[in-house]
């Protein structure tokens, strides 16, 4: 008991350093320090700050850097998931740490913004995929009945150190200047390299078929070997689910304008009610209501059986895209607020249950693969959704088509994930219709005195 709430208590700290509070990211405020780019550029060079980068380039290409972060970490989670299936969730996690903790401290010395692309878009980026997915499966090492709680408790209580942490790091950064800003975020993930040591996998694969394996792999040639390592680390049999591929696919159209409305809000809100001085309401809304969600989606989830939980992501992209279409019809800044409190609310609710959902359709073996193929399918759709976005601003001169634009990719893919628990069902009917007819060809043989071939009448009732 000790074990799993310390496991709980510790994710608190290692979910918020690997995302951004900002308006983007995997949520309401999606947990990290992805928010640099966009919060800190801002800051003044203070005396002491280190290097700056050209105010020509830098304030147009701090963005995209935060940009690439984001899009790294769900690119890796396909890697991330055969490194976690290979050599465990501790050193999967305390060697992506490592490489973020190694890029934010690098990014503090640059003074090119080429340079600042490969140090915090791509390794710190990579080292937060790593250091976050296996947080994703621990959990379901060590709880069963309520690994949606757990979640929930989890993701909820991250909010606690999300929320706040782009307020601090305004103020921090404005004090210190960037470069020390980003010295101090290489701390806090240098306490996440210790955090990821402490992970203890309880579900290892069986010895037999490892000895199996082993086996087979003695009497093959060194060509067929590789190919076999290959497909063994390459997994795609949970693509073979015909549930997980509706499921998966239908998240990945879901979440092409999941980023919109996250990314575009304040500027709309700046733009449209010439509101700069309270604009913060919303970030605190958002992330306010996500842990809220985030929390009862949890509990929920787990008074749900089986696929039945997936209703509850259909809800909440259903409602997202309406609420994404009502933004343009707020006339002013209160409606904004109400709306930023159920976008939250959606919020919590998709992410909290997608790991549960993942060990419901695959099984706790192959649930990691499951969640980083996911995630990797979710990368472009979420990458481009912005830019698209950006486009329609730009062609229309305003925000609407961006936000009716964000708000049908979640209704199709709430009506694409409402057809898996269907057809979960329809399958498990098949299989017990054709269990039950090998059931009676069986009887009926020996009620009419047949014997199966090789089965004596001695042996018949044994």
């Amino acid at each position: 008991m000790f074990c799993k709430i310390f496991i709980v208590q510790k994710f608190f700290i290692v979910r918020p350093l690997c995302f951004g509070v900002n308006p983007g990211g995997m949520g309401a405020g999606t947990e990290a320090v992805l928010c640099c780019p966009r919060v800190l550029p801002r800051f003044p060079p203070s005396a002491g700050a280190g290097p700056a980068l050209p105010a020509s380039r830098g304030f147009a290409g701090k963005p995209w850097v935060g940009s690439l972060a984001m899009g790294m970490i769900f690119f890796c989670s396909p890697i991330v998931s055969i490194f976690t299936d290979r050599i465990g969730c501790r050193t999967t996690a305390a060697m992506g740490a490592t490489i973020a903790f190694i890029g934010l401290l690098s990014s503090s010395f640059t003074k090119s913004l080429e340079v600042r692309y490969f140090t915090y878009g791509i390794l710190f980026g990579c080292g937060s995929s790593f250091a976050f997915q296996p947080s994703l499966v621990i959990l379901g090492h060590y709880f069963k009945r309520r690994l949606g709680l757990a979640n929930g408790i989890v993701a909820g209580g991250s909010c606690l150190i999300s929320v706040p942490l782009p307020f601090f790091l305004k103020m921090v950064g404005g004090a210190i200047g960037l470069a020390h800003t980003f010295q101090v975020l290489s701390a806090l993930m240098l306490i996440q390299i210790f955090l990821s040591m402490t992970y203890r996998p309880i579900l290892t694969p069986s010895c037999d078929s490892q000895h199996d394996g082993h086996d087979k792999l003695g009497s093959r040639s060194m060509r067929q070997q590789c190919w076999a390592q290959t497909r063994k680390y390459f997994n795609l049999r949970v693509f073979r689910r015909k549930t997980y591929r509706i499921w998966a696919f239908g998240i990945a159209t879901a979440v092409l304008g999941y980023l919109v409305p996250y990314m575009n809000l304040v500027k709309y809100v700046e733009k449209r009610f010439q509101e700069t001085k309270k604009d913060w309401i919303l970030l605190v809304c958002l992330g306010a209501m996500s842990g809220l969600g985030r929390l009862v989606s949890g509990r929920i989830g787990d008074c749900i059986p089986g696929l039945k939980k997936i209703y509850l992501q259909v809800a909440s992209f259903m409602l997202l895209g309406l609420l994404c279409m009502m933004i343009p019809q707020c006339r002013g800044f209160e409606g904004v607020i109400v709306i930023c409190l159920f976008l939250g609310l959606c919020d919590g609710f998709f992410t909290t249950i997608m790991a549960p959902i993942a060990f419901e359709l695959v099984g706790p073996m192959q649930a990691s693969q499951a969640i980083g193929y996911l995630m990797g399918l979710m990368a472009v759709p979420m990458t481009a959704g912005t830019p698209i976005a950006g486009y329609l601003n730009d062609y229309f001169g305003n925000y609407d088509a961006a936000f009716y634009f964000a708000g049908v990719p979640p209704i199709i893919g709430g009506l694409v994930l409402s057809v898996v628990p269907l057809v979960h069902q329809r399958m498990l009917k098949k299989q017990r219709l054709d269990s039950g007819k090998d059931k009676m060809l069986v009887s009926e043989a020996v009620v009419n005195g047949e014997l199966l071939p090789g089965c004596p009448a001695s042996e018949a009732h044994m």
